[in-house]
């Protein structure tokens, strides 16, 4: 586990990064945050908000009206679960996960008054549930969700991931035998050829495919389900120090308007905090992947009560009472300070805005958009021909619009098109409405796009 501790001095503007020499507990307010520095979708509430600083900023400012002063603690954890047991243990604030571990939380916290927790904003959704995905090994003959019949899958139990899998599963009939684990240990058993299958969470399904150790075989978009990642608190530490959830969801605001204008450098930062490679965080925060928006849109609010009869398949869930357990006021709160309508704001799903393709090149500080697949295809040759080194590109997935790798997609040419599809299966569904479309992989595809 990752753990950093971070002394605000009165009056002092902390600069990311910096450190101070830790004061007596008892002379200062401690605010303690689970994070998960892999999960893109949470940066907003953690890695990129904790690099930039922007918490410790915003405290600092109360520190020098108030001369109250504040003690952050950050912890990183691989999901969601250990979280809600330190919130559970009164030992974690403020934390950050993904929808079903949400749930979680709010269920088993409720039962106690120091623990029991809000949700108060989101940081990351895609309105099809783009984020989660099933891969499989790469030599693996499987070409589609209900060849896992039987199979062994690994995921984390109660985890979006999880979730993603129930869901998919119960609209082929399949059964399969779920391995409770955490996510790296998942793809150590796929590799080891323990499981047949692994259903995780971003960024982990984008990165075992980025290094060859998996493909794609279900892109969670295919159920076009909202699924959100976002911020929870505990209750009792919101009532005694409102100030600190404020500071938190304005250095949140600041993260999400930060990651919307520089989106690679974002990536940048978020790779150099986590370990996981430049070109699989901006996969995910890139145009067209992760929507960050932290409004409690009522649309992603549905969802999560559509959630809760999936998590009571899983096991002993008690009922939880949505409508109370998400709190909007502190959100709006902190709008309303920015001059900000969170009522526009919260109305309207972002469904993410799909580009024809992005290249990036190695050594570029920018990348270049194109109009079209096949103009991706064109670029690709084009600096192959140069001897530019291509750092990365991206694609659409032709059916659904999930944003992909481009060498990792599988393409149809239809005519003088040609057309990516993040897993085989959408290519064949395609290939069997088109007659005279033929598939291809992608060197044939770079080939052929002259």
């Amino acid at each position: 586990m990752k753990k950093s501790v971070i002394m605000l001095a009165c009056a002092t503007v902390i600069a990311a990064g910096c450190s101070f020499d830790s004061a007596p507990s008892g002379d200062s307010v401690e605010v303690v945050i689970g994070y998960q520095s892999k999960t893109i979708n949470t940066a907003t509430a953690g890695t990129l908000l904790r690099a930039r600083g922007y918490l410790e900023r915003r405290l600092a400012d109360i520190t020098a009206r108030t001369g109250t002063r504040y003690r952050v603690d950050w912890q990183d954890y691989d999901t969601g679960a250990p979280i809600t047991a330190q919130m559970l243990a009164e030992k974690i604030d403020i934390g950050s996960m993904g929808d079903y571990p949400m749930l979680v939380n709010g269920v088993r916290t409720q039962a106690n008054a120091q623990a029991r927790t809000q949700l108060v904003s989101v940081t990351g959704y895609h309105p099809a549930g783009a984020l989660n995905m099933v891969v499989v090994a790469p030599d693996s003959r499987t070409a589609k969700l209900s060849d896992l019949a039987g199979a062994k899958v690994s995921a984390s139990v109660g985890s979006a991931g999880h979730g993603t899998l129930l869901r998919a599963l119960a609209g082929t009939g399949a059964q399969v035998e779920v391995l409770n684990q955490q996510p790296q240990v998942g793809a150590s058993s796929l590799e080891s050829g323990q499981v047949q299958g692994l259903s995780q969470f971003v960024a982990w399904p984008g990165l075992l495919v980025y290094q060859g150790r998996a493909k794609l075989l279900y892109d969670g978009a295919e159920l076009n389900y909202p699924t959100l990642h976002g911020v929870v608190v505990r209750r009792a530490y919101a009532q005694l120090h409102p100030e600190v959830l404020d500071a938190f969801l304005q250095a949140q605001l600041d993260a999400t308007d930060f990651l919307k204008r520089k989106p690679l450098e974002a990536a940048r930062i978020v790779a150099a905090d986590s370990g996981l490679p430049h070109e699989v965080v901006y996969l995910y925060n890139g145009p067209g992947g992760t929507s960050f928006d932290p409004t409690l849109k009522p649309a992603l609010i549905e969802a999560l009560k559509n959630d809760v009869p999936y998590l009571k398949s899983i096991g002993d869930f008690d009922d939880l009472d949505v409508d109370d357990f998400v709190v909007d006021g502190p959100l709006r709160a902190a709008f309303a300070e920015r001059k900000l309508d969170y009522a526009k704001a919260a109305a309207g799903i972002d469904k993410p805005a799909t580009t024809g393709g992005e290249l990036w090149l190695d050594g570029a500080d920018t990348t270049v958009t194109v109009g079209d697949p096949t103009a991706l295809l064109q670029a690709v040759r084009a600096a192959n021909a140069r001897g530019d080194d291509v750092r990365a590109a991206y694609v659409h997935d032709a059916e659904l619009g999930t944003r992909w790798y481009a060498d990792k997609s599988a393409w149809v040419r239809d005519g003088a098109r040609y057309l990516p599809f993040d897993t085989t299966a959408g290519a064949q569904r395609y290939l069997a409405a088109h007659t005279g479309a033929v598939a291809l992989d992608y060197q044939q595809a770079l080939a052929g796009a002259a």
